[in-house]
């Protein structure tokens, strides 16, 4: 195992000379080949490395749009050479290598440990919180496989960390007497719903009007706050911050969307209230897009949960 985790030094290495060229056309096995002689000398794990070089390589495109997701405010220009193409790397093994090889636990351990080696001082915990965010949204494979090592984390103050505020949109139209909701969907298959950091000094509902406008391209009245949701989150400069999501239910006319091409979207559509039980989305969500359609079919009192009032429902 220590010669595999020498192999993906000497594979982060000829990445980093390949990302800091520009990407520029090059033989990275030829770049490979002088990194493995320079610093690898007879470590007889030439075939591993150029499977896994070749992987990262031939999946970037599929590797940066999950980071993205994953990482939603740190544009993947923004995130260094080293921690990005550690991330590269983490990701095609955890994604994509064979798990009978590298079982998904130590695909993750191991780019924690490049991070902790190579990177910055919140490298390792920004690595750890991209592909644990990852690990999750896979379904967690392995998860019921036992660790060696006694979990020694503490746990968490969270009236130390900071707080980063973002909203969340549940945007509903009417069209030809139905009501429809809009949905976009993400790199990692699942349709939920436009949410975005908030500026600084920004009021919550002209946040929940803008990202609208940036992620569907349509505008949108802010009606009712539906609840809202907090999760801890690890930043690349700031360690672990609290994310405190409030999510409002907000009005549009029926105009065609247009989903943002970046921050990892690639689709945005109106779905009816009939088709919505057939769509794939987070669980997190799904308390919050109920509680909108029993507003929206009359179950619930729009005026009651208004928003000026300052009620707020807490959602897992």
């Amino acid at each position: 195992m220590a010669n595999r985790h020498l192999s993906r030094s000497i594979v982060l290495q000829t990445l980093f000379e390949w990302d800091f060229a520009n990407e520029a056309p090059t033989d990275t096995t030829l770049v490979l080949d002088r990194n493995i002689e320079e610093f690898a000398p007879g470590v007889g794990d030439a075939s591993f490395m150029r499977t896994l070089l070749n992987g990262v390589l031939e999946k970037r495109a599929d590797l940066d749009e999950i980071i993205v997701k994953a990482a939603p405010d740190w544009p993947i220009e923004k995130i260094s050479m080293v921690d990005r193409n550690i991330l590269r790397i983490g990701l095609f093994e955890l994604l994509f290598g064979d798990r009978t090889q590298v079982p998904a636990k130590v695909a993750i351990n191991e780019s924690i440990e490049l991070a902790k080696t190579f990177g910055g001082e919140n490298s390792g915990k920004f690595v750890n919180g991209v592909l644990g965010a990852v690990y999750k949204e896979i379904g967690e494979p392995g998860k019921e496989e036992t660790s060696k090592r006694r979990n020694t984390k503490e746990p968490i103050d969270l009236s130390k960390l900071p707080i980063d505020r973002l909203c969340g949109t549940v945007v509903y139209a009417e069209h030809e007497g139905e009501t429809h909701l809009a949905f976009v969907h993400d790199v990692f298959g699942r349709w939920t719903l436009s949410k975005g950091h908030l500026k600084e000094g920004e009021d919550i509902r002209d946040g929940v009007i803008r990202k609208v406008r940036e992620e569907m391209g349509i505008e949108c009245t802010p009606e009712v706050e539906l609840g809202a949701n907090e999760y801890v989150a690890s930043h690349p400069e700031q360690g672990k911050i609290r994310k405190q999501v409030a999510y409002f239910l907000a009005r549009a006319n029926y105009d065609e969307l247009h989903a943002e091409k970046t921050g990892g979207l690639d689709d945005a559509r109106w779905f009816r209230l009939a088709d919505i039980l057939d769509l794939t989305m987070y669980e997190d969500i799904l308390p919050l897009v109920t509680k909108a359609i029993t507003i929206l079919t009359g179950e619930g009192e729009l005026a009651t949960t208004s928003a000026s009032e300052g009620q707020s429902e807490t959602t897992a």
